[in-house]
């Protein structure tokens, strides 16, 4: 009975890391030891990484409306407060989108939050 060799499994693994660190500088996408590292390291960042982007994008729409705000003489804590208590649906993103981009809705949100 002939023994078994791993060669195709260790070539198709070593392929598999490599491509993960392709693009990468130096020995991280040549040598497998320090590609093995570079690979978990990735996976590791990109998985924060996408939950980190949420409240990074929540605070840009946040410094948004507050920018918009303060031109009409109001605070973003304020202006947040009297949305709620209108009961007007709009979340922050929908908000800074309006306040960068169409100022004059932004301000006739503002007003019919104030009345």
């Amino acid at each position: 009975m002939p023994r078994v060799k791993r060669g195709k499994t260790h070539l198709k693994r070593r392929k598999n890391i490599l491509a993960r660190t392709k693009g990468m500088k130096w020995g991280r996408k040549s040598k497998l030891k320090l590609a093995k590292t570079a690979a978990v390291k990735a996976g590791a960042y990109a998985y924060r990484d996408r939950r980190v982007k949420k409240r990074e994008f929540r605070a840009l729409w946040q410094m948004r409306i507050n920018a918009a705000a303060r031109e009409h003489g109001m605070s973003y804590s304020a202006l947040m407060g009297k949305i709620k208590k209108a009961n007007i649906a709009l979340d922050r993103k929908a908000l800074s989108m309006l306040a960068a981009d169409h100022p004059a809705v932004f301000a006739a949100v503002l007003k019919k939050a104030t009345t």
